[in-house]
């Protein structure tokens, strides 16, 4: 692996834990955010926090990368219904924070490059099959070009 994909892969695995972390430091600003509609947002909270631990975890290992990956992934996407609940209540405050309406609609855009981020570490051998994938196809070309 290249050195700045090592370190880009080290930033996304504390960044994942410190959130992580950061649910059971700081709830109120989660439980505020966490949809009317969703049973149990204490217990949602804690459940999310230990999922961004557990998938940073994963990712620190190779061979739990691409799943860890993966479930960040799900787990963003699973998590836009509160980032549109933001912008339809915006300005609105996330524990200490003040989230205007401009930050509300900037998350979803923080959201797209978050899961594009953890693509990158979702399937380790997409490059190599790439190649691969190419040079058939270039071989192919090659014998099947007209005279």
């Amino acid at each position: 692996m290249k050195v700045h994909k090592k370190l880009s892969l080290v930033a996304l695995i504390i960044f994942y834990m410190v959130a992580g972390i950061n649910h059971f430091i700081h709830p109120e600003g989660y439980i505020s955010i966490i949809p009317a509609y969703m049973p149990y947002p204490k217990v949602l909270n804690l459940l999310a926090g230990l999922c961004e631990m557990s998938f940073a975890l994963m990712l620190a290992f190779e061979k739990t990368r691409a799943e860890g990956a993966f479930w960040i992934i799900m787990m963003l996407i699973a998590f836009l219904p509160v980032h549109i609940g933001m912008i339809v209540h915006a300005p609105m405050k996330m524990g200490s924070l003040l989230i205007t309406p401009l930050i509300a609609w900037l998350r979803i855009p923080l959201q797209v490059l978050l899961i594009f981020w953890a693509w990158r570490y979702a399937n380790p051998n997409h490059a190599k099959h790439s190649r691969v994938m190419m040079d058939v196809s270039y071989k192919y070309d090659d014998c099947h070009s007209p005279g």
